[in-house]
């Protein structure tokens, strides 16, 4: 993201992802009305940050074996999105829509089912991952901002789904809950999830068991 916060560079490579083909400096320099120079400097950086890909292209007006191939670049065809505080609504939009597929007479209640066993699929990926099989670091990473007290009890001080949950709270909520539970029993921590809505944060509040 702070690769795009220099205006030329973002022209160029909004000019690049346009185009929907292979771009030369020649031609970007002149779209942008800037020297061949300045334009490569900006197109090699949002290369180096993985914003598009280079390669040299055969040329296609001279004889094969004359010329050099000019340098050209393409949209590295990634979604970049960026969030304060971050939210997560393309997992729960992968969660409905599957849901609907599979059952679209029982939609909610196979989503309920397709959560907790995203919540597991993810722990297991965790747990093949040396030092990643961290409950803490694993809400985290998810966007939950997650706080543990003394008695082991686990806040979590915000929803990656906020916005669905204030329009849908019955149904968000319920599939959060599913998934985080589904996390914490592939991670196996000894907590529960249990839903203990709070007006500024996420429904869900994590118990150890044994403090219960």
């Amino acid at each position: 993201m702070a690769a795009l916060v220099d205006r030329t560079r973002r022209a160029l490579f909004d000019y690049v992802r346009r185009q929907g083909r292979p771009v030369s400096r020649e031609e970007a320099a002149q779209a942008q009305g800037m020297s061949r120079g300045l334009a490569a400097f900006h197109l090699d950086k949002l290369v180096d940050v993985g914003l598009l890909r280079a390669r040299y292209q055969a040329p296609t007006t001279q004889p094969r074996g004359r010329g050099r191939a000019p340098k050209v670049y393409e949209s590295a065809e990634q979604q970049l999105a960026i969030s304060i505080p971050e939210r997560r609504y393309q997992l729960i939009a992968e969660i409905l829509a599957d849901a609907v597929d599979e059952n679209p007479v029982d939609a909610a209640g196979t989503a309920h089912r397709m959560a907790h066993q995203r919540g597991l699929e993810l722990s297991g990926e965790l747990r093949a991952k040396p030092g990643r099989a961290d409950l803490l670091r694993a809400l985290a990473e998810l966007g939950f901002e997650p706080e543990q007290d003394s008695a082991g009890e686990v806040l979590l001080h915000n929803c990656p789904f906020h916005a669905l949950a204030t329009r849908h709270r019955s149904l968000v909520c319920g599939l959060n809950l599913a998934f985080v539970r589904g996390l914490v029993d592939g991670l196996a921590t000894g907590h529960q999830a249990e839903l203990v809505p709070r007006p500024t944060a996420c429904c869900v509040t994590l118990h150890r068991a044994d403090h219960r």
